[in-house]
């Protein structure tokens, strides 16, 4: 088959698979109304966080800074002003903070965001602790840069709602607070260049380290128990979490938890990646995100739709999603036992900081409590069988 014969296949492949995701997706019926969240006013957990935390990468750190957009305490906590003020957003409801609430861990835990005139988002909010290392931002990678990542939100009609960014600058331009402000870090007129890089200044502060395992790894034995030790062994063998949540899977990563890259890990219900590369292989696909803090950042994956790690979990263990012919190849029933499952949850709960240490106590302990009595993506018997034959491409 020649390159436009190729390529006429994999676009008509793309329409089938375009219109079977539209048909099945709740949001094409478009965004729906919730409940308007409050702003939540920042508090301690919302202050710049040291550079010196056990388990913290100084290298990393350092590197994750741009040249063109130098830290300073001023610009930091004009980024910080910015980042829980509604007025940037058309109808001074919704702040970046509304759905990145330093209290859940810079999430807002629902399934996804609730934006302006309680208009329903159709992702998951990630968290924006350790988003200074994410080689690309957003669950489908559309930007690389943090400076990139605080435009879109301000413009999306779901989310703040403003027409374009100049129309946001124009709502802070007209306070004097914001003019001094902006003249003494940038020198100048609130612009929206200096406005997104004084945003993306505070978000780089927000690197959350110094967890249970951050003081295993450094030489404390006793940091973590042994079910999460067990856990951590799972993590990289049997439980071939490694595969998307490492750098490579014959090293194991200590750090961020992720290959940086995009998989396809369910059943579809999204284009993900595709809409920004237009490649076939990356229909359905998402980003693997950082595991730190995974506990208290629930409901879990793109769209939300795991209630607790235990649910997390489960879903790998079925291999589920094996009907999908664009499947993670690496994805296949992975025959843990509950013991086993409790481990690998243990493991993950050891990521916790020791910021959200009683965030984390309550938290696991309700996700327990529901894992006891309700395990919608449970299927033992499906967990021990082999993995069956990969699902053909849909014809065109």
């Amino acid at each position: 088959m020649d390159g436009w014969a190729r390529e006429g296949l994999v676009r008509r492949r793309v329409r089938v698979m375009v219109t079977l995701l539209v048909i099945a997706s709740p949001a094409a019926s478009g965004p729906t109304a919730g409940a308007q969240p409050e702003i939540p006013t920042p508090g301690p957990l919302a202050e710049p966080r040291p550079l010196r935390q056990v388990g913290a990468p100084a290298d990393l750190t350092r590197a994750a800074i741009p040249p063109d957009n130098r830290q300073t305490p001023q610009k930091i906590a004009l980024g910080e002003k910015l980042f829980f003020d509604g007025r940037l957003s058309a109808d001074g409801t919704v702040a970046c903070g509304t759905c990145h609430d330093p209290a859940r861990a810079f999430t807002d835990g629902k399934r996804v965001s609730i934006g302006i005139g309680g208009r329903a988002g159709q992702r998951n909010a990630p968290t924006i602790l350790n988003a200074l290392y994410n080689k690309t931002q957003f669950w489908d990678g559309r930007v690389t840069t943090l400076e990139e990542q605080a435009a879109l939100p301000i413009v999306n009609p779901v989310e703040m709602g403003q027409p374009s960014l100049n129309a946001a600058v124009a709502r802070i331009a007209a306070i004097r607070e914001y003019q001094d402000a902006f003249q003494e870090v940038f020198g100048g007129r609130p612009n929206g260049p200096d406005l997104l890089r004084a945003i993306a200044s505070y978000e780089r502060t927000q690197l959350s380290f110094d967890s249970p395992f951050d003081h295993f790894i450094a030489g404390d034995a006793s940091a973590i128990d042994g079910a999460a030790k067990r856990g951590w062994e799972l993590f990289n063998t049997r439980g071939r979490c490694n595969k998307c949540h490492a750098l490579t899977d014959a090293e194991r990563d200590v750090t961020n938890f992720t290959d940086h890259d995009f998989h396809v890990q369910t059943e579809m219900s999204a284009l993900g990646r595709f809409l920004i590369t237009k490649k076939e292989s990356d229909i359905a696909s998402f980003k693997s995100p950082n595991l730190r803090n995974v506990l208290v950042t629930a409901p879990y994956f793109h769209d939300g739709s795991q209630e607790t790690l235990w649910d997390v979990v489960d879903h790998y263990n079925k291999g589920d999603g094996l009907q999908n012919p664009y499947l993670d190849e690496d994805i296949q029933p992975l025959a843990l036992t509950e013991d086993d499952i409790d481990d690998l949850v243990a493991f993950l709960a050891s990521l916790t900081s020791g910021d959200y240490r009683e965030q984390a106590v309550k938290e696991l302990a309700r996700q327990r409590a529901v894992s006891r009595t309700t395990r919608p993506q449970r299927d033992t018997a499906r967990a021990f069988d082999p993995k069956p034959p990969r699902a053909p491409l849909p014809h065109p």
